[in-house]
């Protein structure tokens, strides 16, 4: 046996790249119509979304931006219909969906937070009963188990004193601590991506900043993928990894978040950017400079 003299160096193997995540939101070409006007209102709208990352849609009223929404939430109005491309959640193609498909995959896969949460909410309801109508209907919970999993959810969309706010009235209730309810209830059965469409809009500075340090909390703890429409680039440049700029029904810019608010190549991308700039878009623009 020949004795080695010298220790050969331990050469570990080359490591494999790790595949990305599947997309569970992927939207190519999309082509939405207004059947009753006979015209085409979006046209073409691609974009995929990962587990744990954030796409936010920008644009004027109009844009689109909340109709490519509410055709990947199959909740289109009346008379408009998806007339080109593919939506898929989770690898599933929406169009294949059932009536009774699309409500077990709402909530459960895909859910939604809109602007005005007292829409979206009974206010002859106490708080508590409707999210654990949510549970009870979507998880199967008992009585005790969905009460019990309603005063967490409260507490983990970060209101005070929970059990206070479980048993009180929407009409109780500040706009800052309706949302956080509507939030509560989007995630309840623990979505896969969560579209907030202008959820901070009518919300003061302060309570924008906090449901927007909400939502990425949800994100970074449990891989929450994020949908966020706004006409505010500032909401998206605290947010979002990547942004699509919307103008009459096409995007006109998109890509990373930080080249798009940097060196934006489309005319009205730079009008969106020197309209926001006197009211807090510089700060997130530069703060990653200093």
């Amino acid at each position: 046996m020949t004795q080695k003299t010298l220790a050969e160096p331990i050469v570990a193997p080359p490591r494999e790249p790790s595949d990305p995540p599947p997309p569970v939101l992927c939207v190519r070409d999309l082509r939405i119509s207004d059947l009753a006007g006979d015209r085409e209102i979006v046209h073409g709208v691609s974009f995929e979304l990962t587990p744990g990352r954030t796409v936010g849609i920008v644009g004027e009223s109009g844009s689109g931006k909340t109709l490519t929404c509410r055709a990947a939430l199959g909740i289109l109005p009346p008379h408009f219909e998806i007339t080109g491309g593919s939506v898929e959640i989770a690898g599933t193609d929406i169009t294949t969906l059932t009536r009774s498909e699309w409500t077990e995959l709402r909530a459960t896969t895909i859910s939604a937070v809109f602007q005005d949460p007292a829409s979206y909410l009974n206010p002859s309801i106490r708080v508590g009963a409707q999210l654990a109508e949510v549970l009870r209907v979507k998880l199967g919970l008992k009585r005790r188990e969905a009460r019990e999993r309603a005063v967490e959810l409260l507490r983990a969309v970060h209101l005070r004193d929970p059990e206070l706010v479980h048993n009180q009235y929407p009409y109780e209730l500040s706009g800052g601590m309706l949302q956080r309810v509507l939030i509560a209830a989007a995630i309840a059965a623990r979505p896969r991506v969560l579209i907030a469409d202008e959820a901070t809009t009518a919300l003061d500075v302060t309570v924008q900043a906090e449901i927007l340090d909400l939502l990425a909390d949800l994100r970074a703890q449990d891989g929450l993928a994020l949908v966020v429409v706004s006409h505010d680039l500032a909401v998206v440049a605290q947010l979002c990894d990547e942004v699509l700029v919307m103008r009459h029904g096409e995007v006109v810019e998109h890509g990373p978040t930080r080249t798009v608010l940097h060196e934006p190549r489309h005319a009205y991308t730079r009008l969106l950017i020197a309209e926001h700039e006197s009211y807090g878009l510089d700060k997130f623009r530069t703060k990653d400079d200093v």
